[in-house]
């Protein structure tokens, strides 16, 4: 069985770079009303938030978990990103997401013994150079939370400061991130991005003419 073309103990230099603009990112509209005046907040400031998820991840998630909880199952997947700073303060930009074959339940979810194969072809098949910066899940109709066999997991294998998990509940349209504080997962504000030419929650718009 083959490895995934970058793993978790490669080392990379954290970049400095300015996060997402502000015109180019909003809170989730998942999001409970409470947590989306903290990102509100947030924007206010002047450092970047903790957590960037793109467009294109965001609407995989949404839709894996949506697909999932019709027919009532967990979803499952990693988080493909990168880690910048920006005014000495980290943050992580989830760009893609990967998933394979599912051992799944309403109220419990893992990876197929058999589908790492072709989880590990899907992550060989990203476009950008990535390190796993977290996992997301779905817990359909129960709201989201970090149950204690998700603690037990984010402090197994998402232990670092730039790892998140994202946990969504598509019957109740909520969405949350969640990251190690100490021995608990506490929640942490993030945004959706979009490029330039996108909108934030539809298609692509054209691209401007060449000049002649």
């Amino acid at each position: 069985m083959k490895r995934p073309r970058v793993v978790s103990e490669r080392k990379r230099a954290i970049l400095e770079r300015a996060p997402p603009p502000k015109e180019r990112s909003r809170s989730h509209y998942w999001l409970k009303e409470e947590r989306r005046r903290e990102v509100e907040e947030a924007f206010a400031g002047t450092g970047p938030l903790p957590l960037y998820v793109s467009k294109t991840a965001e609407a995989k998630m949404r839709d894996h978990s949506i697909s999932s909880g019709k027919q009532n199952l967990e979803a499952l997947g990693l988080l493909l990103g990168d880690v910048f700073a920006h005014s000495a303060k980290p943050y992580t930009v989830v760009k893609d997401v990967a998933t394979t074959d599912l051992q799944a339940s309403g109220v419990s979810v893992s990876f197929d013994r058999n589908g790492f194969e072709t989880l590990f072809d899907r992550l060989d098949e990203a476009d950008f150079d990535y390190i796993i910066v977290g996992w997301y899940h779905s817990h359909p109709g129960y709201t989201c939370f970090m149950s204690p066999k998700d603690v037990g997991t984010q402090r197994r294998m998402f232990r670092e400061e730039f790892h998140f998990a994202i946990v969504l509940d598509p019957m109740e349209l909520q969405i949350e991130a969640f990251t190690l504080s100490g021995e608990k997962c506490v929640p942490a504000p993030f945004a959706v991005y979009w490029e330039e030419y996108e909108n934030p929650y539809g298609p692509m718009k054209k691209l401007p003419l060449k000049p002649k």
